[in-house]
C-alpha cells in the first residue's frame, strides 16, 4: 500500500509533522527514512521528499525521490511536490510489477515532467524543479536525475567514507569540466547552483541521467538536495556523521545530517533520504500513525 499525505509518501510507516505545513517533515519506513526542512533563511520549503517500500518478484525494494523547486521559476514548491508524488507512485508500481528499474526510472521522470508542466495555468508560467530518484533492490541501486540534487554511497567499513554517484547539471560543473575553474572556485562562484537541466517548461527535450551501482558491502545510500551537500561537497563529513548509525537507525542519522546543515547556516531548504543496505522488506517498517498532525506548529 502506498498513500500520499502532504509532501511525503507513507507506506505502513511513521510520520512526524512537528511544524506547520511543509516547514519540517520526517518519514520513517524502517528500511528508508528521510527529513525535509525549510532551513533558516527561506520563507517556505520548496523541496519535496517521497518514499515507498514494496515487494518485487525477486524480493523487497525501496524507492526514494527528492525534488528541489527552482526558485527562479514559477510555483517551485508545487513543482517539487508534484514531481515527487507522481514519480514515487510510478516507481513503486513498476518495482512491484518487476519492471526493469532503468526503464521504470525513465518513465517515472517523464511522468513527473508532464505533471510539472501541467501546473502552468497560463503561457507565461514556467514551473520547474530538479529531480533525483533511486530504486534500491537486493543487489543494485538505480539512479535517475536532472539537476543538482545528489546521491552518495556511504560506506560503513573499514571506516566511514563517501562516494559521489551523480554528476551535477550546473554551470559550476560545466566550468570545472571545461577547465575554466577549479572545483572550489566554481562552487564559490555566483553560478555555482545555476542548473542546466531540470524538469518542467523550458527543458522538454532534456534527457535524464540513468546510472546503476552495485554496493560492495554494507552501507547506506544518501539522496539529498543542495541544501545539505553544499556544506560538504565531497561527502566525507556527511559519512562521518551518518555512519554507522544509518545502518540501524536511518531516521536519527538523517536528523544528524539536517542538524549539521542547519548549524552550518541553513541558507537553503534541506532534504535528506537514507536507505540502509542491505535493505529489509516493507514489514520491517516502524509501526505508528500514518498521518501528520494538522495542528502541528513551529
Amino acid at each position: 500500500m502506498v498513500m500520499v499525505m502532504n509532501s511525503v509518501v507513507v507506506s505502513d510507516g511513521d510520520i512526524e509533522n512537528t511544524f506547520e505545513g511543509r516547514d519540517h517533515e520526517e518519514l520513517n519506513l524502517g528500511s528508508v527514512a528521510g527529513v525535509t526542512d525549510r532551513g533558516v533563511r527561506h520563507e517556505r520549503n520548496e523541496d519535496a521528499l517521497a518514499l515507498a517500500t514494496t515487494e518485487t518478484p525477486s524480493g523487497p525494494a525501496v524507492v526514494a525521490v527528492v525534488s528541489d523547486g527552482v526558485s527562479s521559476a514559477d510555483r517551485p514548491d508545487e513543482a517539487s511536490l508534484e514531481a515527487a508524488r507522481v514519480a514515487v507512485y510510478k516507481l513503486a508500481e513498476a518495482a512491484h510489477a518487476g519492471t526493469d528499474p532503468a526503464e521504470a526510472s525513465r518513465r517515472a521522470v517523464a511522468a513527473a515532467r508532464n505533471a510539472v508542466i501541467a501546473l502552468a495555468e497560463d503561457p507565461e508560467e514556467s514551473p520547474a524543479a530538479t529531480y533525483i530518484s533511486a530504486v534500491v533492490t537486493g543487489g543494485k541501486i538505480t539512479l535517475c536525475w536532472m539537476g543538482d540534487s545528489r546521491a552518495y554511497w556511504l560506506a560503513a567499513k573499514p571506516e566511514p567514507m563517501a562516494q559521489l554517484l551523480t554528476r551535477d547539471d550546473s554551470l559550476a560543473e560545466e566550468m570545472v569540466a571545461q577547465g575554466l575553474l577549479a572545483e572550489a572556485d566554481a562552487m564559490d562562484s555566483p553560478q555555482a547552483h545555476v542548473v542546466t537541466r531540470w524538469i518542467g517548461i523550458g527543458a522538454r527535450e532534456a534527457e535524464p541521467h540513468i546510472a546503476q551501482f552495485s554496493p560492495p558491502g554494507p552501507g547506506a545510500l544518501l539522496l539529498c538536495s543542495d541544501g545539505l551537500w553544499n556544506y560538504d561537497p565531497d561527502g566525507g563529513e556527511l559519512a562521518n556523521l551518518a555512519m554507522p548509525g544509518a545502518l540501524d537507525n536511518p531516521r536519527a542519522a538523517a536528523n544528524a545530517l539536517l542538524l549539521f546543515a542547519l548549524e552550518a547556516g541553513g541558507i537553503d531548504n534541506i532534504t535528506i533520504a537514507l536507505v540502509p543496505y542491505p535493505i529489509t522488506g516493507p514489514d520491517a517498517a516502524t509501526p505508528g500513525p500514518q498521518t501528520p498532525d494538522p495542528a502541528g506548529q513551529r
